[in-house]
């Protein structure tokens, strides 16, 4: 036996063990050196604090009394993590989304946000933690008296080790768990304690199996021997217990508050949930895998009273083995902390954001709102929390008479817990779950939980133990062991029948009768459709709140440099110059979820709504979720036509965002062309004329070369300025027209000599019906030739047939004529028919292509300024375009 001086002396190594591994975590986090602490395998081990010293202690303990009663406590949570792993990635992908920081954040957030649902359910989670803590210090004080010398611990006295443990345990969760006052950035520090602490209790609870199996046995044949000889052989299952007592521990996994707080809220990374989908319930397999070989052996081993829930502890001191005793009674003393340390940190955010803080606004409702030092009091009000929870903890263990009374309490707080389950898994899959709807069915069940099972556990003499034994008034059907007149063998199947099923009938049947607030429809869509909604939509409209305001609200919460930052980004993106930025619709939703992270969705909520004075969900952001409630009641109809209105418009906003996208593209490929055309001929001038001017010795000839060839680059320089320049007068409208009169056939014969397609040789054949273009005109000649050489050089170079070929056709309609040209090759794509003529286009085909492409948007704007049109004719088998004159411009004969 170690003295309780040298045992004491231990824990405090060990604990600063864990303070040296938090401290180097948050160091290494801060510098960002730390990639192993978003490890996926770390972030399973975090995971481990679902097995507590109940389970390190108490599975052993229940195998001894119960047979394999004690695997459903493993099995509900495999069944999760293996089966309902898209319901797990569902909660994390929500809670990274709303900023969520605990389970009572959640559900608050689900139902419109409500400060009331949300306290509710942190009363719930508090009440029926409580007990389970008073277990975890319970196991530490046990351990202790097993372990140290009897004399030392029986002077100390259990409530004074109860009583330094809590302080401790208090201590570092304040330490590590409030340095910051964001919760969603994460506590590096403590879950690396937390993983360490999960390897040391596997650790020693393997050693121990070892130990047993081949140690004390003679391997696993001699085990099996031992458990058909053992009591534990003739253990029969109750299918009714081991169905609900697996259900309760599946519905622990997702609403206990510390599980929530490992499995969502200190989650780094959505795919860690794939590697702990297998390796958290393998960690499940190996703390229960020498659970039943423990049991058997200490029923055989040990004397008749031995305490069975120490066997784990009590068996390596009966065969002197002392430092495997040691290394079980760390095992244990991991367990207990982690769980307390965690649950103390996840209690203290739900009560400081949802109570301490929403009532010290109350309280200061009629002051300036940004007065006093938020920061400070949001911390102040966790660490206190903490203090509190742990208190209630101690005050619980010593009313409830001992590990008697303690033996069951970690089935009684699932059960407590577990009431917010309807609530949670009704808001996550069904959009018509209302908060009056939560409200009932969370509120009935934690009475019906708290009379039937709480109160008895905890109630042990005086007023309250007479009134249990005898019912409220002598009413006997009102009695927590014969609730409505039912009287079950088993106490926690009855209560969890009773109050999981009226919970979810009330929930179910409320919800029905009653109308979700439009704040609830909007966060209902978000959260049933998550994957599609990537981020919340609080529906906030600014009204007059002040930007200094919001400012001094943010820098008592977030602090002054973080509030700074945050304030001049948001006025940068909305290119203001001054570091306070308009305080618009949009800016009051991104500066709610970052005080979420804080204080919580619900406080958040409030606190920006004391400041503008007023929140509202606008007309858009109903509509924009009017085909998700489209089946509402009396709506239905309505919503569906604007369902249909907006998905019309929603096509024609892609189609509009497709082409200013292809014309983003072509604009830089158009920049990119004009600087090579420009540079081109500028090189070849600048080239030859430094030669010209440096040859003195040059030939006549030479020199008559270089001319021509700086006259012709010149010219090709000229032609670009000239189509940039037309291009800009004519979209300007500072063209002058020079109309006289004219023919179409001379005009044509001039654009076709103008191409030089008459020429032998020339590329494409024009056919031509002369006799149908002789129609006189009154326009300006010129520049509808200028029209007809574009459509023409077009073809000349863009006509991908074997023999190209032109077409041109001239129609008379009644007041006007139309001009067809048609060739007879692949045509223009349909996707870029409509981009043809933007002035910073070039198609796909024409990218080796010389030019500008400047040609089609220069003749628009003149056929433009001529009266008539010119247009791209689809369907024709090549390109088709048509240049319509108008009316004015035909001349009578």
């Amino acid at each position: 036996m170690l003295s309780l001086d040298g045992l004491v002396a231990i824990c405090i190594l060990y604990v600063v063990a864990l303070f040296g591994i938090a401290f180097l975590a948050e160091k290494k986090a801060t510098e960002g050196n730390a990639r192993w602490l978003n490890s996926p395998f770390v972030y399973t081990l975090s995971l481990s604090i679902y097995t507590t010293a109940w389970t390190f202690y108490g599975a052993v303990g229940s195998a001894a009394r119960s047979g394999l009663e004690f695997m459903t406590i493993y099995l509900g949570p495999t069944l999760v993590f293996i089966g309902w792993f898209w319901l797990l990635r569902k909660m994390v992908r929500i809670g990274r989304a709303q900023r969520i920081t605990s389970i009572a954040d959640m559900i608050s957030s689900r139902y419109g946000k409500s400060g009331a649902l949300a306290a509710l359910v942190t009363v719930l989670a508090v009440i029926g933690t409580t007990p389970y803590v008073a277990l975890q210090l319970q196991s530490v004080t046990l351990s202790f008296s097993v372990f140290a010398d009897p004399g030392e611990f029986a002077a100390l006295g259990t409530d004074t080790t109860a009583v330094w443990v809590a302080g401790g345990l208090a201590l570092f969760t304040i330490i590590f768990g409030t340095r910051s006052l964001d919760v969603n950035e994460r506590h590096p520090g403590l879950v690396s304690a937390i993983a360490l602490e999960a390897i040391v209790k596997l650790a020693a609870l393997l050693a121990v199996g070892v130990f047993v199996v081949w140690g004390v046995a003679e391997g696993p044949a001699d085990i099996l021997a031992r458990i058909d000889e053992s009591p534990i052989s003739e253990w029969s299952s109750n299918g009714a217990r081991w169905v609900g007592l697996t259900t309760l521990s599946a519905a622990a996994i997702l609403c206990l508050p510390r599980m929530f707080q490992v499995l969502v809220v200190e989650n780094a990374n959505e795919g860690h949930l794939a590697t702990a989908s297998w390796a958290f319930p393998l960690y499940l397999l190996l703390m229960s895998l020498f659970v039943l070989p423990i049991a058997v052996v200490g029923l055989q081993v040990l004397p008749d009273g031995a305490n069975p829930d120490l066997y784990v502890l009590t068996l390596p001191l009966a065969f002197d083995q002392d430092m495997l005793a040691l290394l079980v009674f760390l095992g244990g003393f991991s367990s207990a902390t982690s769980m307390v340390i965690v649950a103390a940190l996840a209690l203290s955010t739900m009560l400081s954001n949802h109570i301490i803080v929403p009532i010290w606004l109350w309280v200061t409702k009629g002051e300036d709102p940004m007065s006093g030092d938020m920061r400070r009091v949001a911390l102040m009000a966790r660490r206190l929390s903490i203090i509190g929870v742990l208190f209630l903890g101690l005050i619980y263990y010593r009313s409830s008479g001992g590990s008697v009374a303690l033996a069951s309490i970690g089935l009684i707080a699932f059960l407590g817990v577990a009431q917010v389950l309807p609530a949670l898994l009704g808001g996550i899959f069904w959009r018509g779950a209302t908060r009056a709807g939560a409200m009932s069915g969370i509120g009935a069940g934690f009475a019906i939980w708290a009379w039937v099972l709480l109160m008895p556990n905890a109630a042990t003499s005086g007023l309250m133990q007479g009134m249990l034994e005898s019912g409220p008034f002598g009413i006997e059907w009102l009695r927590p062991s014969t609730p409505l007149g039912i009287r079950g063998a088993d106490p926690l199947l009855t209560a969890m029948v009773l109050s999981l099923g009226v919970n979810t009938f009330l929930f179910t049947f409320v919800s029905l009768i009653t109308f979700p607030s439009p704040m609830e429809r909007l966060q209902g869509a978000q959260f049933v459709n998550v994957f599609d909604h990537s981020a919340p939509t609080p529906g906030w409209q600014g009204g007059a709140a002040a930007a200094d305001d919001l400012l001094i609200m943010a820098q008592r919460i977030l602090g002054t440099g973080r509030a700074g930052r945050l304030f001049q980004q948001a006025a940068a993106a909305q290119g203001r110059a001054a570091s306070l930025p308009d305080p618009n619709p949009d800016f009051l939703k991104m500066l709610e979820r970052e005080l979420a992270g804080s204080v919580g969705a619900a406080t958040a909520h409030a606190m920006v709504y004391q400041i503008t004075g007023g929140a509202t969900v606008s007309v858009r952001d109903l509509l924009a979720v009017a085909d998700e409630t489209a089946q509402m009641m009396e709506y239905s109809s309505q919503l569906e036509r604007q369902s249909s209105e907006l998905t019309r418009t929603a096509a024609r906003l892609r189609e509009a965002n497709q082409k200013l996208t292809e014309l983003a593209e072509q604009k830089d490929t158009f920049l990119s062309q004009i600087s090579h055309e420009l540079r081109t001929p500028m090189t070849s001038i600048r080239a030859f004329s430094e030669l010209l001017m440096q040859g003195e010795d040059l030939e006549e000839e030479t020199r008559q070369k270089f001319s021509r060839i700086i006259h012709t680059e010149s010219m090709r320089l000229t032609r670009l300025l000239d189509d940039l320049l037309d291009l800009s007068v004519l979209e300007h409208g500072r063209v002058t027209l020079n109309e006289s009169p004219a023919t179409l056939a001379e005009v044509l014969d001039k654009a076709e000599a103008a191409t030089g397609v008459m020429e032998s040789g020339g590329r494409i054949r024009i056919r031509r019906d002369r006799e149908a273009e002789q129609i006189d005109l009154m326009t300006d000649g010129d520049r509808l030739a200028q029209v007809f050489i574009n459509l023409i050089s077009n073809a000349q170079k863009y006509c991908d047939a074997e023999e190209p070929e032109l077409r041109i056709r001239v129609q008379r309609q009644p007041g006007r004529v139309d001009v067809e040209f048609s060739d007879n090759g692949s045509g223009i794509p349909e996707r870029q028919q409509s981009l043809i003529f933007e002035k910073f286009t070039r198609l796909e085909t024409t990218r080796d292509a010389q030019g500008a492409g400047l040609g089609l948007a220069i003749s628009r704007e003149i056929m433009q300024r001529l009266g008539g049109r010119l247009s791209y004719v689809p369907g024709q088998g090549g390109a088709a375009f048509r240049v319509r004159l108008p009316g004015r411009a035909l001349r009578a004969a």
